[in-house]
């Protein structure tokens, strides 16, 4: 299924959640009176540490870098390469550029800024239902995993279809908490590359940090794309405090895990269908997705609606238990939008 807005005007972006603003705009209040649940950003994130005056004032130096990248490998269990950019998304603006444009397929739908990213530098792209299908084209992309239904695909079956692919990009941007399904270990295999995003897990979105995990002569290919300094200081520091906390992520996973629980059995006793999700998000189906999200937007909660779908619905994990107290009253009152 292809997304109803494949191309953007400057300042109009494709369609994205954590579009609070235009939430605000159709609803009203402050914004502070929001709950954001159109992401899968963790609402609960990792606290800050002091940064060295340095971070702000100089440029990072290669000792900087190198150690943020070992602490990447550490916590994503790798002895691939790693290529430190501003976000996953830097990642996907740059690895259309890695060779001359030809024939491309995505396992859709999923987070379209990659289908965008492809087209906008020429590629010709499908978008498919099946892993089957990306075989026999030279970039295949696969988010796993995926954003927004949850289908995650064993490593096994992705490095199966690596071999009838010139290059597979594998999206873990939502992998934090499942290991068992990252390519992460294999990611030094010439024409994989496996992107991570550490704002969404450690709830810094704003840090824009991500990695790109791969093979060292393809990495450095997207290295001299992305430039020198492609990521802050602060962004470094805060990344390499954060990835080397081990005791931190194996709290937040166990917590995570028993919010899916409670956030799905909310949505049930409200009348949804559970489909599936991540430990960050879940996804379920409703009766009418836009009067489901209006009614929670009355409570100020905002919700992920899609342009393809007309009774999916996304929500984020609430962040503290007043939080949960609003959801929980705001989906008594969307229950009615519930399956027939």
């Amino acid at each position: 299924m292809a997304d109803a807005i494949d191309r953007c005007e400057i300042g109009h972006p494709r369609d994205h959640g954590g579009n609070l603003d235009h939430a605000v705009a159709i609803y009203g209040g402050p914004v502070d009176e929001w709950i954001d649940l159109s992401t899968g950003i963790n609402r609960v994130p990792y606290p800050i540490p002091r940064l060295p005056a340095a971070a702000w004032s100089q440029l990072p130096t290669w000792q900087d870098i190198d150690a943020l990248i070992a602490s990447a490998q550490g916590a994503y269990g790798t002895d691939a390469s790693v290529l430190p950019v501003a976000g996953a998304q830097a990642a996907i603006q740059l690895v259309p550029r890695l060779v001359a444009p030809d024939r491309a397929a995505v396992l859709a739908p999923t987070y379209n800024e990659h289908a965008a990213a492809l087209r906008a530098c020429g590629w010709n792209v499908d978008e498919v239902e099946t892993v089957d299908e990306l075989r026999g084209t030279c970039i295949a992309v696969v988010v796993n995993p995926n954003n927004p239904d949850g289908r995650a695909h064993q490593p096994e079956e992705l490095m199966a279809l690596a071999d009838h692919v010139d290059w597979l990009v594998v999206d873990e941007s939502f992998a934090d908490a499942t290991p068992k399904h990252s390519l992460a270990p294999l990611a030094g295999r010439a024409g994989l590359i496996v992107l991570r995003s550490f704002g969404k897990f450690y709830g810094l979105a704003g840090v824009r940090l991500g990695f790109v995990l791969g093979n060292a002569n393809d990495l450095a290919r997207l290295d001299e794309l992305a430039g020198p300094w492609a990521v802050s200081g602060p962004a470094i520091a805060i990344g390499q405090a954060a990835l080397n906390d081990r005791a931190w992520a194996g709290q937040t996973t166990a917590r995570l895990m028993t919010d899916v629980e409670r956030l799905d059995a909310m949505a049930s006793a409200a009348g949804w269908d559970v489909v599936g999700g991540t430990s960050l998000f879940r996804f379920y189906q409703t009766h009418d997705a836009s009067q489901a999200q209006t009614a929670l937007a009355r409570h100020r909660i905002w919700s992920r609606i899609f342009p393809w779908s007309a009774t999916s619905v996304r929500l984020g994990l609430p962040g503290c238990e007043r939080e949960w107290q609003r959801l929980a009253d705001a989906l008594a009152d969307a229950g009615r939008f519930q399956l027939p």
